[in-house]
């Protein structure tokens, strides 16, 4: 089954692919990589998951976060290459978590991207990761996630 089906099959529904905010393009295709920019945690309506972890949202609102920013990457990712099919794999993800100093539970909150990676693409949506907490994102965005694909044709 390919992601396009696992994806209707969760009953997933992504939002529209965000459009860039300044100077720069959401994705970039390198020969068989598909570099990822930085995206929030952008919903359907249009508006975007807001706040601090461990001061006014807590690790499950965090998790739904990063998954939200997951749904928009791919989003991104079928804008630019038509289809989420020719996604071979997820290569590196680096995701940013807006956290008081005293939160240290980074991963757990990025779990929710790469959980939602695994679901769609199988074992190939598990690539290497890292998971960071920031004093502030952009806008009070509660995540910001950028990564890297391997695609084909």
């Amino acid at each position: 089954m390919g992601a396009e089906s696992r994806l209707e099959a969760l009953h997933l529904t992504l939002p529209p692919a965000p459009q860039p905010i300044a100077t720069y393009l959401t994705a970039v295709r390198q020969g068989n990589l598909l570099y990822v920019s930085g995206h929030g945690p952008l919903k359907a309506d249009g508006t975007l998951i807001l706040g601090r972890l461990g001061d006014d949202l807590d690790i499950a609102a965090g998790h739904a976060a990063a998954k939200q920013v997951g749904l928009a990457i791919l989003a991104t990712v079928r804008k630019h290459l038509g289809t989420l099919d020719k996604v071979k794999r997820l290569i590196k993800v680096l995701g940013m978590v807006n956290s008081t100093a005293d939160f240290h539970d980074h991963p757990k909150v990025i779990n929710g991207f790469s959980d939602l990676m695994v679901e769609v693409f199988g074992e190939p949506g598990k690539g290497a990761r890292s998971a960071v907490g920031m004093v502030a994102l952009p806008g009070n965005i509660a995540v910001e996630i950028e990564a890297i694909f391997e695609v084909e044709d």
